[in-house]
């Protein structure tokens, strides 16, 4: 397959297009979406993921609704429908408000919704940017790092959320190396991840999630870059099931962990963790692989798509507006040298 400029999401003449995102890496299918039903169904079937992808995609499902509908229920029944496709994924709920509130009492709400979404689809790409600028600051010459799952540009418009510090870096000059966990039950990391760094050019290899801990332990990683998909407002925060684990690691080695995520992924409403609902998927993720069974057919499968990393385990999180560090997040050896005791090498 040859290099291309990715781009996950666009809409043209009240059209809304998208890479599926479920047949890659072996193929590049543009997806046409032509009502709001379809692009609902696109979201809840993951043809498109990642938080702000979500996010565009819900906002320009909710222009389609505003285009398809002149009565006031069939719009908020339109609403509600596109809400209910991925519950935890705050850019969802932040997009399809958005352009409803906007539009709702205005003298051209058509006009309106298509404006207002395409102005979140415009910036997700500048905040992706410059979270990129910010985030490549923490990475120096020769680091290797880890990812898990993907927050790249099919995640959200841009550079991405994780992957903007690494594109960035990369562009600069920089040499790096990423770890890129498989991410199961549905390998976006080793579908989509690794398609993206190959396509950039960027050094990379993929690992099993549970080899993630032995290359902590070894000393191979320097730093650590996820996404997120709600935050809450005490900064615990909701992604792909298998980020607490990296995080607790991190912590337990001494590495970075930081959260790339734009403002808009924020849930002020949202007091902690424990308030986050968590999206529970088919059993047949876990047990088929393309369709396959891989696991025993007469076993059943329990697959929460997200998990809840504490912010304590969180070193900071990156946004367009800058790092939120975590005052009372410190590892083993800035606690010992806190206490004047000999720092670990």
């Amino acid at each position: 397959m040859n290099k291309i400029d990715i781009c996950a999401i666009w809409s043209k003449n009240e059209i809304v297009f998208i890479i599926d995102q479920t047949k890659l890496p072996s193929k590049l299918e543009i997806l046409k979406l032509s009502n709001f039903q379809q692009t609902a169904a696109a979201i809840k079937e993951m043809k498109l993921r990642g938080a702000g992808t979500i996010g565009v995609a819900a906002g320009f499902a909710m222009a389609q609704a505003f285009s398809e509908f002149n009565n006031p229920k069939q719009i908020l029944d339109a609403k509600k429908i596109i809400e209910n496709t991925r519950p935890t994924a705050q850019n969802l709920f932040y997009a399809t408000n958005l352009v409803y509130q906007k539009s709702v009492n205005s003298e051209t709400p058509k006009e309106t919704a298509w404006k207002t979404a395409h102005q979140i689809l415009e910036r997700d790409i500048k905040n992706s940017k410059i979270m990129g600028k910010i985030g490549a600051k923490l990475i120096k010459d020769g680091d290797s790092i880890l990812t898990h799952c993907n927050a790249g540009k099919l995640a959200i418009a841009g550079l991405g959320s994780a992957l903007a510090p690494i594109y960035t870096a990369h562009n600069q000059g920089r040499k790096i190396f990423v770890y890129v966990d498989e991410t199961r039950p549905r390998l976006q990391g080793s579908k989509i991840t690794a398609w993206e760094l190959s396509q950039a050019g960027i050094p990379h290899s993929i690992i099993v999630d549970n080899a993630a801990g032995f290359f902590m332990q070894k000393g191979k990683i320097d730093i650590i870059f996820v996404g997120a998909d709600r935050i809450a407002k005490n900064g615990d925060l909701a992604n792909k099931i298998g980020t607490y684990e990296k995080a607790v690691l991190a912590k337990e080695n001494n590495i970075p962990f930081y959260v790339v995520a734009p403002t808009s992924t924020i849930d002020i409403d949202c007091q902690s963790g424990n308030d986050i609902i968590i999206e529970e998927r088919s059993q047949d993720e876990v047990m088929k692989i393309n369709g396959k069974y891989v696991a025993n057919k007469g076993s059943k499968a329990f697959n929460p798509a997200f998990d809840i990393t504490p912010a304590k385990y969180i070193t900071g999180i990156i946004t367009e507006k800058g790092i939120i560090q975590n005052r009372k997040y410190k590892t083993k050896n800035e606690k010992l040298k806190s206490k004047g005791q000999k720092r670990e090498d």
